[in-house]
């Protein structure tokens, strides 16, 4: 039987270019000097997809390897810390704040909407003497993508650093670092770059290296310490051996994305028809707005259960979605459009799996969730 569709908001599609360049014959990555210019090339083409003039780096390490490396090298023990929450990634970026000393205070914010922006604003005038705060651009499992662009130019106001999770972003959402104020973009390889999961990268501001250099107590940590980068490129060392396989794939899939300058336009307007779809046939969109282009998350209907779904739709079409976890578990069902899954024909496909399971499982719908789909697409 062949792999299944793999529909879910991450790990995604890797495009056969990409695994071509995944088998290319690898060298010694800490001796051979075309590598650092490789690893250089590569960040630089990051610099481009992510806007910004700041330093990028790479690291041999799922997206979550990022934030915690954000963490344990901005925090020091006692740092007033935010986290600014409407979310479960929002929530549990406070956790890699508290693990390395941070004294966090959460800003909190409805779960189905995005940040309220004006409410962050009056909190703020109260209270903002805070080192960082924490932000997520696309909460995943809630299908929700936050203003950001709002959001860190008012942190910064305060000169408060702005930590930005947009591993679920990156790609098929707008993002402009400078010109949004950000000091730390947080991504990973597996998302909407649609590389093979493995790889985090970041962007790094001038302010964010003078507070890792400034430190008064070590980093608690070899791994997760950013100031071990500073000179990598200048002293050509890396601080361990890095993934030349990967960063090839990876490379390959930044330059698909930097190509398709329709990008934008397409994850937005293939998930637009999709949310218009689902509520035209009477299921219920999770979030109330902030809705995400890059994974919609819907409601589970009475009378089934997500497991059901989940089973019929793998061993009866052979197609993956995803779930939810934490207060979302078995709640909700999610779809991924987001990179080489932002495909007009996978996503029919799937929606005329969801129908057919749906229907089978007695879910009344109203017409058919793929000919709504196609309509709405034109």
């Amino acid at each position: 039987m062949k792999n299944p569709m793999v529909m879910t908001p991450g790990p995604t599609y890797v495009h056969e270019d990409v695994r071509r360049a995944l088998s290319q014959e690898i060298t010694n990555p800490d001796l051979d000097p075309k590598f650092f210019e490789q690893y250089r090339e590569t960040c630089s083409k990051l610099k481009r997809l992510m806007k910004t003039e700041n330093d990028v780096l790479i690291f041999c390490g799922e997206g979550i390897l990022g934030l915690e490396a954000a963490c344990a090298s901005l925090i020091e023990p006692g740092d007033r810390v935010l986290c600014v929450d409407n979310g479960i990634f929002g929530k549990g970026f406070g956790d890699f704040q508290k693990m390395y000393g941070g004294e966090v205070v959460y800003f909190k914010s409805d779960y189905r909407r995005d940040i309220d922006v004006e409410a962050l604003r009056g909190f703020l005038e109260k209270d903002h003497n805070f080192k960082l705060a924490t932000v997520v651009h696309c909460e995943t499992p809630s299908g929700i993508t936050n203003p950001v662009d709002k959001v860190c130019p008012l942190l910064k106001e305060y000169r408060i650093l702005t930590v930005v999770d947009a591993v679920s972003s990156l790609g098929g959402e707008e993002l402009e670092t400078d010109k949004w104020k950000i000091d730390m973009v947080l991504c990973g390889s597996q998302k909407c770059i649609s590389a093979p999961p493995g790889l985090s990268f970041f962007s790094i501001s001038s302010d964010a290296w003078n507070v890792i250099q400034s430190r008064k107590v070590p980093v608690a940590g070899f791994y997760v310490n950013i100031a071990n980068w500073r000179y990598w490129y200048e002293e050509k060392w890396f601080p361990y051996t890095q993934p030349v396989s990967d960063i090839m794939a990876l490379d390959r899939a930044v330059e698909r994305l930097l190509q398709d300058q329709d990008r934008i336009a397409r994850h937005k307007s293939n998930a637009e028809a999709v949310r218009k779809s689902i509520a035209v046939s009477g299921l219920e969109l999770y979030p109330l707005d902030g809705f995400s282009n890059t994974v919609t998350t819907i409601n589970i209907p009475e009378g089934v259960t997500f497991k059901k779904i989940f089973d019929d739709m793998l061993e009866k079409h052979n197609i993956l979605i995803a779930g939810a976890f934490d207060f979302l578990k078995d709640k909700v069902l999610r779809i991924g459009h987001m990179g080489e899954n932002c495909n007009e024909e996978k996503i029919y496909i799937t929606l005329k799996a969801l129908d057919k399971v749906l229907k089978d499982n007695g879910i009344k719908l109203s017409g058919s969730l793929h000919m709504q789909y196609a309509g709405f697409k034109g």
